[in-house]
């Protein structure tokens, strides 16, 4: 019974992951999504952040994936899609449980403790309510900026896709 505990309560709180690439700042594709993140854009994030965890090889790429996928629930959810936020949230919060309070400038800790806040008013809900009707606000992501920029295009990034047949 003790070993049951034990296991229930680490995947309740995790051990806080030490990830390689916690200490960097994020790469230019990362403050990008999160700029995008912050202006509400979630599909433009999404593909920035993609970009970024696609170029990420240390294992800090789950910190994109995570945000990434917790931004595409939220799209859902503006989309009156309740069923399609709930599925990116338990596949995007996940990734962000354990990782450190602050990774690579980020405020894991206080955009993972929203987002769980928000994942639980979602599943309260009565699924024949409209996800519109609970009036769901959405965190930005808190960061350091090290290129001081406020638009992901300021950051001259290419996404897969743009500029072809021009």
């Amino acid at each position: 019974m003790e070993q049951l505990v034990e296991v229930v309560g680490r995947h309740i709180v995790p051990p806080v992951r030490d990830l390689e690439g916690c200490d960097d700042p994020p790469s230019r594709a990362a403050v990008a999504g999160l700029l995008a993140f912050n202006q509400g854009r979630y599909f433009d994030q999404h593909e920035y952040l993609e970009l970024a965890w696609n170029e990420e090889t240390r294992p800090v790429r789950d910190l994109y994936q995570g945000i990434l996928q917790v931004g595409v629930a939220f799209l859902q959810i503006e989309r009156g899609n309740r069923r399609g936020a709930l599925k990116m949230f338990r596949r995007g919060l996940p990734k962000l449980r354990g990782l450190a309070e602050l990774c690579q400038g980020i405020n894991v800790g206080a955009f993972r403790t929203r987002a769980e806040q928000i994942h639980r008013e979602l599943s309260a809900l009565d699924p024949e309510q409209p996800v519109e009707a609970a009036g769901i606000s959405f965190p930005d992501v808190e960061f350091g900026n090290p290129y001081g920029v406020e638009k992901p295009e300021a950051l001259g990034i290419t996404l897969p896709g743009e500029g072809e047949g021009e």
